[in-house]
């Protein structure tokens, strides 16, 4: 008897509770799970409200020449050769950022409008605009553009420089194309340099996706502030891998503000040559656990040599910001405009020192060959020779004294030591030469030059 009262109260219960409705949707006509009134579902989309309109899609129209076989030079060989066309279209796609709505400034990468003869900005309203080329660095990979029109965006920047690994970011752009893709993620790393991808590196890592397209888009935190332009990502299978690189937001803006104030970028320069603090160097200078560049010359005459910088010492701050090498001395020096003051920290025989130094000019004998007006040598940095200071016996020439890894110049063979002799068949000794004998073809350099006791000649188109 007492199992079947068992029995027969469980048969009960169970239909008791399948009448009754599920407790988690009993208050929910749309049948999705309650929040309790303190609960707040979390979503950027008010953030991204004001944020998008902020961001424009960029698409550009260009010519680029087209590079002939050696031989098509012959005139023999061109005689029984099919005539190729010199020039092909080309159509890019990017992203931008508007950063000045009166003004209509918008920030890019160098990259997105390399080689644009006309420039188009799509608004998030799908308003086109025709854009004006304002100014571009190659260097740091940053263009501004212009546009004209009412009612713009801008978008509120951050500080770069107090960002976090394990901070929030959120990146906008066009990867292939999807107008205003939002995706999501964190700051990886910070600093990153040595990826050969621009001459001046001081990268922010993300693994927010960016993809083609993604270029020149915004790196936001999530309070919807700029804090970096998107510009490159690493990616050996082709497609996104998460790992994103974005110039920092501090460094963009001081390249857009010499490009408005000056129409290019006026760097300055230490005066020193250098290389990384190793592990051995260290131990054998007393300055085991350091992290610096080490002096391994100072320039006659230089803001270096001025402030008492000598070969030997290992510079390990600028301004209070930390050194950790001869990339990172370089870009923070790079960045930095002729004429300022500088504080520069740095060991000289254990002893920590302290001197303030001017940033110099760039002077005859020190000159970036990758400036705007001449990308056929973009990568190579070049020293006039002379008397004075003549070069493995040789005082008449341009001396090739540093090739940046993955450049035009280093793709087509030029080396660290190479000595320029002509140019387009005009002998070159000064730097003035070398821009007189390039003006004489758009397309191509042909470079007559001296590698050790070898002649040889280079074709750059």
């Amino acid at each position: 008897m007492n199992i079947k009262r068992q029995l027969l109260f469980t048969l009960a219960l169970s239909i008791s509770i399948i009448t009754q409705p599920a407790l988690a949707f009993s208050d929910s006509p749309d049948m999705s799970y309650p929040l309790s009134p303190s609960q707040v579902v979390p979503t950027l989309a008010p953030m991204l409200k004001n944020v998008l309109p902020s961001v424009v899609n960029i698409s550009t129209q260009g010519t680029v020449a087209v590079q002939q076989h050696p031989m098509m030079n012959d005139p023999f060989f061109r005689r029984f050769a099919p005539q190729m066309p010199r020039e092909r279209q080309t159509q890019g796609i990017g992203s931008g950022v508007i950063v000045d709505a009166k003004k209509g400034y918008i920030i890019t990468n160098n990259h997105v409008i390399a080689n644009a003869d006309t420039i188009f900005v799509t608004l998030q309203n799908k308003q086109k605009l025709k854009a004006k080329l304002i100014g571009t660095d190659a260097e740091t990979d940053i263009a501004v553009l212009q546009v004209r029109a009412k009612d713009l965006i801008s978008i509120p920047l951050g500080d770069s420089d107090t960002l976090q690994v394990g901070d929030f970011a959120v990146a906008i752009g066009n990867p292939f194309g999807l107008s205003h893709t939002v995706t999501s993620g964190m700051v990886s790393a910070l600093g990153r340099t040595d990826l050969g991808i621009e001459g001046y590196e001081n990268f922010i890592q993300t693994d927010a996706s960016i993809n083609p397209g993604n270029s020149g888009g915004a790196l936001i935190d999530l309070r919807g502030r700029l804090i970096g332009i998107n510009s490159a990502i690493l990616a050996p299978s082709g497609g996104n891998v998460g790992i994103g690189f974005s110039i920092p937001i501090n460094m963009a803006k001081n390249i857009m503000n010499q490009i408005l104030e000056h129409g290019e970028v006026k760097r300055g320069l230490l005066g020193v040559q250098i290389q990384d603090l190793s592990s051995d160097l260290a131990s054998a200078m007393n300055l085991k656990g350091k992290q610096g560049a080490l002096v391994s010359r100072v320039s006659p005459r230089s803001a270096a040599e001025k402030a008492g910088i000598k070969a030997g010492d290992v510079i390990v701050a600028v301004n209070g910001k930390k050194i950790t090498g001869a990339s990172s001395l370089r870009t923070n020096i790079g960045l930095k405009r002729a004429g300022e003051k500088v504080t520069i920290d740095f060991f000289r025989n254990s002893k920590r020192m302290t001197v303030k130094a001017q940033i110099g000019s760039p002077t005859t004998g020190q000159f970036m060959a990758s400036s705007t007006n001449m990308p056929l040598l973009k990568g190579a940095t070049l020293k006039e020779l002379s008397k004075k200071q003549p070069y493995q016996g040789v005082n008449k020439g341009l001396l090739v004294t540093d090739i940046q890894a993955n450049s035009p110049s280093a793709r087509v063979g030029l080396m660290e030591g190479d000595i320029i002799l002509a140019v387009n068949k005009k002998e070159v000794a000064t730097l003035t030469d070398l821009k007189k004998a390039a003006s004489l073809s758009n397309n191509q350099l042909l470079i007559h030059l001296q590698r050790g006791q070898s002649f040889l000649y280079f074709v750059i188109q």
